[in-house]
């Protein structure tokens, strides 16, 4: 992988990171205004693909150790 793709997915990784607590922050203030609980789930569903979407890009960028 050359040193730009490292580079490019390093920025997805923090960008996504930023959304993933953008989320977390918003599902707290619904929990704590009260909010219908069906739109807190679908909130929760989008911030839990945003993290399988972290984890399979820092995959990528993080090399395997052969044991």
């Amino acid at each position: 992988m050359s040193d730009q793709d490292q580079a490019d997915i390093r920025l997805a990784v923090a960008r996504l990171k930023q959304e993933h607590l953008d989320f977390d922050a918003a599902i707290q203030a619904m929990i704590q205004v009260g909010c219908d609980q069906l739109r807190i789930q679908r909130m929760k569903k989008k911030k839990l693909l945003i993290k399988d979407k972290l984890i399979e890009l820092e995959d990528k960028i993080i090399p395997d150790i052969i044991a």
